[in-house]
């Protein structure tokens, strides 16, 4: 193994080059041992990263594995998720339910983000979709704010702001930041004006 490179960018990278390998690693989302399912999400959202496309006939393994019960599959695999929107997001509409559930998960603040940005990317695509998945961005950024992960959400709410979303998503996401525009203090101030200005295309 080259350099520092880590077991599962490894295995990641042998099944890029390897069918059977590659179907290999989806079906260990589905494996008895949760340490393989780790393994092998992380691998997965490797494979996201570099080449995305793969995955897209595999968008119904990496869904399912939205109900597994340890946390890293679960963000690795929202990780893919939200790499595959921007392949082909029809395959992601089945991922709302289990990624609602990661959005509000009580014990993993990876978990939260992550299912917070497959919802920005995923509802940034079409007014339609904006419409449908703002309700739960909306009361993601009120029940974390100042938690550890809240800047990182709002990097991901900045996105969104500037994809195709509805008018009246607009107005009430520029509604909601301008307390912090207005009120808050360095970092949290300045992101949520830059988003208040990418929801009004400034």
């Amino acid at each position: 193994m080259a350099g520092s490179m880590d077991v599962n960018e490894f295995v990641a990278r042998e099944a890029l080059n390897n069918e059977d390998k590659f179907k290999k690693l989806v079906a260990q989302l589905g494996d008895s041992s949760r340490r393989n399912r780790q393994n092998a999400a992380s691998s997965l959202a490797f494979i996201a990263k570099v080449s995305p496309a793969l995955l897209v006939p595999c968008a119904g393994d990496v869904i399912d594995a939205l109900n597994r019960p340890e946390a890293q599959t679960r963000w690795e695999c929202l990780d893919v998720l939200t790499a595959l929107v921007a392949q082909e997001s029809r395959c992601t509409d089945k991922a709302l339910p289990g990624a609602e559930t990661a959005l509000f998960d009580e014990e993993s603040g990876f978990v939260r983000l992550a299912a917070m940005r497959f919802f920005c990317a995923y509802g940034a695509t079409t007014e339609k979709r904006s419409e449908h998945v703002w309700p739960l961005i909306d009361e993601a950024i009120q029940c974390y704010h100042g938690d550890v992960e809240f800047n990182d959400m709002l990097n991901a709410v900045a996105e969104f702001a500037t994809g195709k979303l509805s008018e009246r998503v607009k107005e009430q996401l520029v509604e909601r930041m301008s307390f912090d525009a207005h009120n808050g203090k360095g970092a949290l101030k300045r992101k949520a004006q830059t988003i208040i200005d990418n929801a009004q295309g400034k």
